[in-house]
């Protein structure tokens, strides 16, 4: 599954599926219908993809000073966001929109741990350009001086 139309839908279904857990779990988050929860999705998979590298890019200090944390400030504002612009989709507040952004991450992150295929070991080294010389671990001898050589 290596063509990218079918890795974004892929990615829309899980965020689709992760929305609707959320919804389920979060007190707060409510659903109309299925449209819906797929506008939600393809909404959120909008923002993930255009608004949020801009808005990391622009908190990044704020990241760095809240070890993370600050990410999922900014998915739940981008989730409480998807829930004012898409009719039939409520969020109550900021904390369940925090709620739900963590349902949805979770989802995510588990769906895909799932679905990705297992990593076949190699059994043969891989050669690289930049390899470094074995180092010798042998106790150090005393070099003798060579005779004298002059070339010309």
């Amino acid at each position: 599954m290596n063509h990218p139309v079918l890795q974004r839908l892929l990615r829309i279904a899980i965020i689709a599926l992760g929305v609707a857990i959320a919804t389920r779990i979060v007190p707060g988050i409510h659903c109309a219908d299925a449209f819906a929860l797929i506008l939600v999705a393809l909404l959120l998979s909008f923002f993930n993809v255009i608004l949020k590298p801009v808005l990391v890019l622009f908190t990044l200090p704020f990241i760095l000073v809240t070890m993370g944390f600050g990410l999922i400030v900014i998915n739940a504002m981008l989730f409480l966001l998807a829930g004012r612009l898409v009719q039939g989709f409520q969020v109550a507040g900021f904390w369940a929109a925090v709620g739900g952004a963590i349902v949805v991450s979770l989802t995510n992150l588990v769906v895909t741990r799932l679905i990705r295929p297992a990593r076949v070991p190699r059994t043969t080294p891989v050669e690289t350009p930049f390899q470094r010389p074995p180092i010798n671990t042998a106790p150090s001898r005393k070099r003798e001086k060579p005779d004298d050589v002059i070339d010309i």
